[in-house]
């Protein structure tokens, strides 16, 4: 039987439940007891995560949904995430796995990438080999063909080729300066289908690579590579704090990491529950 993934509408969390797919959950209401710097996970897996650069004071009050709190406030010097060389134990469920979901909901108060970069990055998760800016699953608006498209980018294997899947419409009708909107990416790795949906409705686009980059024409099951992710990345690359890249004049909220390609009806129900919110 398959698997509803839908928020609590009353605590804003996932139900506590052991089939739950729902591996990581940041509402940024829920800081660290000791130390406000870092925001406790509501999803299963208890990743932790820092918010680097303006610590605690980047939470602030701003409703993405009804009945939301704070969000995150990210820019330049601003960002979030985890970050481990050996990989992140507790995100053991992306490794091996045939599929990923990333969602949440953002807000941009950008019309191009900061100056001296090409690309505005918005949260996925690390692959295991990534020097804190290669990953396994990404939402990001980046250069397709030397026009800035929203996109889902994934990598099946650990230095293997990506695949990205571009919005044919403009990023800025999809993205409104200053506006939340929901987004969400799904990944079928054992296909090689990726989605991209907004406000609980895929959005029309294009696969940028041809062939067969995620290597799944032969005999499967097709899965991740076998290593835990080495961390997760929200408003920019490099959660170690090592290098800046891609950062985003953005605010986010109700971050989600799925371990399993969640169907178009289950998107459309994940943002459904939070308008019943409040």
């Amino acid at each position: 039987m398959a698997v509803s993934v839908a928020l609590s509408l009353t605590v804003g969390v996932v139900p506590p439940s052991p089939r739950s797919d729902v591996v990581a959950y940041y509402d940024f209401d829920h800081p660290m007891p000791g130390d406000p710097a870092r925001e406790r996970d509501l999803g299963r897996s208890s990743t932790e995560i820092e918010l680097i650069g303006g610590g605690a004071a980047q939470r602030v009050r701003d409703a993405a949904y009804p009945g939301a709190g704070r969000a995150l406030q990210t820019r330049p010097g601003f960002k979030a995430g985890v970050w481990s060389a050996t990989g992140v134990r507790t995100l053991h469920a992306f490794n091996a796995v045939r599929g990923t979901t990333v969602s949440g909901w953002f807000k941009v108060s950008m019309d191009s990438p900061a100056t001296g970069f090409s690309a505005i990055g918005l949260a996925g998760i690390l692959s295991g080999t990534s020097d804190g800016h290669t990953v396994r699953a990404l939402i990001e608006v980046m250069e397709v063909d030397d026009t800035l498209r929203l996109v889902a980018l994934g990598r099946r294997i650990d230095g293997g080729a990506s695949q990205i899947y571009a919005a044919s419409e403009d990023w800025r009708t999809l993205l409104p300066e200053d506006r939340w909107v929901h987004l969400a990416a799904t990944f079928d790795f054992g296909t090689g289908g990726i989605a991209l949906y907004r406000n609980g409705v895929p959005i029309a686009g294009v696969y940028t690579e041809a062939g067969d980059p995620w290597q799944v024409s032969g005999p499967g099951p097709h899965v991740t590579s076998a290593t835990d992710p080495r961390g997760i990345k929200i408003g920019g690359s490099f959660p170690q704090n090592a290098v800046e890249r891609n950062p985003c004049d953005c605010r986010m909220d109700a971050l989600t990491f799925i371990s399993r390609s969640l169907s178009a009806r289950d998107v459309a129900r994940q943002y459904h529950s939070f308008l019943r919110r409040g």
